[in-house]
C-alpha cells in the first residue's frame, strides 16, 4: 500500500482525497489544512488523521510515501511553495497542483530541490493523462502524422474572477501549454497579444504564437470570457501525413488522413466521460509510478514539465508588455529533467 497525505483540503484537495480514498493501492493516512475545521471535516469524510500544519504532520512520524499539495493562493499558485519545500526537504515525493507556482523563481527552486535530492516531484497536469491524449501521443510517436507542422490549441471558460492582471494566463494556461509541449516538445520563441474583456480589469483574453525547438509552429487561443456551451478545449496537431483533433480533453478524438476522406473517430475512450474523471487518471498514474519506484527524472507530468509551461507563460507576458518576440532561455537550465 502507498501511504498518502493531502495538504490543503479545499475543493481540489477534496477531489484528490476522494480519489485516494477509493484507490485500492492507497491508504489515506493524513489530511492537513491551516483551517482546523477543514482538516477535521476532511478527516471525518475521507479518513486519515487531521493536521493543521506541514510541520506538525512531519513531526508526527507518520509514514508518507506521497503527499498531494493542493493549496491555492494568488493566481491559484502562491501557496504551493512553502509546503512543497518542507515535504521535499523531508524526502517525501510530492504531487502538486498547477500552476507549479505563480512565481517563476519559486517554481525553479522546487524543481531544483527535487532534482538535487532525487525525489519524484509531479504536478497535476491532468489534461495529458486522458486516454484520448495518450492515444494521440502514440500516433505521434508511431509517425502516423508524419513530420509535425503545427499545433492549434484552444482553452476557454467562464471565470468572472478579477484578481491580478495575469490571473488568466498563470492560472489556466499551465494546462494548455503543457498539452502543447506534450505533443510538440520544448518552445523556443513566443509572441503574445492580449485584451481585456468587456468590463474587465485583467487581461482575460489572449492569442499566443509559438515556435518550437523542432520547428513546429503553434497558436494558443485562451479566454476567461467564453461560455461553457462553446466547449472547454480543442487541440489540433497537423503533420505531413495527417492530423488529429481532441475535443474537450477526453471526449472526442478524430484522425484525418491528409490524402483520404476516411476518418477514424473515438468517443469517450476508456469510458472517460467528463473532465472531473481526469483527476483519477492522473493521480493513479503517479501512484503507480511511486509503487514501481520511479526515479525523480522519469516522472510523468513532472515538476520540470510544469516549470517549462510556466516559462512560456512568463515569456508571453513579457512579449505583450514589450511588444517583442521573446526567446525562452530558462528551459535550457533544466536539461537533466527532460521527459
Amino acid at each position: 500500500m502507498v501511504n498518502v497525505g493531502v495538504v490543503g483540503v479545499g475543493n481540489i484537495g477534496s477531489i484528490h482525497a476522494s480519489v485516494y480514498k477509493n484507490h485500492p493501492d492507497v491508504e489515506l493516512v493524513a489530511v492537513c489544512d491551516i483551517i482546523k475545521a477543514k482538516a477535521d471535516a476532511a478527516a471525518e469524510k475521507f479518513g486519515g488523521k487531521a493536521f493543521y500544519s506541514v510541520e506538525e504532520l512531519l513531526r508526527s512520524g507518520i509514514q508518507l510515501d506521497l503527499v498531494s499539495v493542493c493549496t491555492k493562493g494568488e493566481e491559484n499558485g502562491s501557496e504551493h511553495y512553502a509546503p512543497t519545500i518542507e515535504l521535499l526537504e523531508a524526502g517525501i515525493p510530492v504531487l502538486g497542483e498547477k500552476p507549479i507556482s505563480n512565481n517563476i523563481d519559486e517554481g525553479k527552486r522546487m524543481v531544483e530541490l527535487a532534482a538535487n535530492k532525487k525525489i519524484p516531484y509531479a504536478i497535476n497536469l491532468n489534461h495529458r493523462f486522458t486516454p484520448a491524449a495518450k492515444k494521440a501521443k502514440d500516433w505521434v510517436n508511431e509517425g502516423r502524422l508524419g513530420q509535425l507542422h503545427m499545433i492549434n490549441m484552444r482553452m476557454w471558460i467562464n471565470n468572472p474572477v478579477e484578481s491580478s492582471p495575469w490571473f488568466h494566463l498563470r492560472a489556466l494556461h499551465p494546462h494548455s501549454l503543457d498539452v502543447m509541449r506534450y505533443f510538440c516538445g520544448d518552445v523556443k520563441r513566443v509572441a503574445a497579444f492580449m485584451m481585456k474583456g468587456e468590463g474587465r480589469e485583467i487581461w482575460s483574453n489572449t492569442q499566443v504564437l509559438l515556435e518550437f525547438e523542432n520547428g513546429v509552429i503553434g497558436n494558443l487561443v485562451g479566454s476567461y470570457d467564453a461560455g461553457a456551451s462553446y466547449g472547454l478545449e480543442r487541440c489540433e496537431v497537423v503533420g505531413s501525413k495527417g492530423r488529429f483533433v481532441i475535443e474537450d480533453a477526453c471526449e472526442q478524438l478524430t484522425y484525418y488522413p491528409r490524402k483520404s476522406i476516411e476518418t477514424e473517430s473515438y468517443s469517450y475512450l476508456g469510458g472517460m466521460r467528463s473532465f472531473n474523471e481526469t483527476f483519477k487518471s492522473r493521480i493513479s498514474d503517479f501512484v503507480e509510478q511511486i509503487r514501481q519506484g520511479v526515479t525523480y527524472d522519469k516522472v510523468n507530468g513532472s515538476g520540470a514539465d510544469a516549470y517549462k509551461a510556466q516559462t512560456i507563460i512568463e515569456a508571453a507576458i513579457k512579449s505583450w508588455e514589450t511588444g517583442t518576440i521573446v526567446t525562452i532561455e530558462q528551459q535550457r537550465l533544466l536539461e537533466s529533467q527532460e521527459v
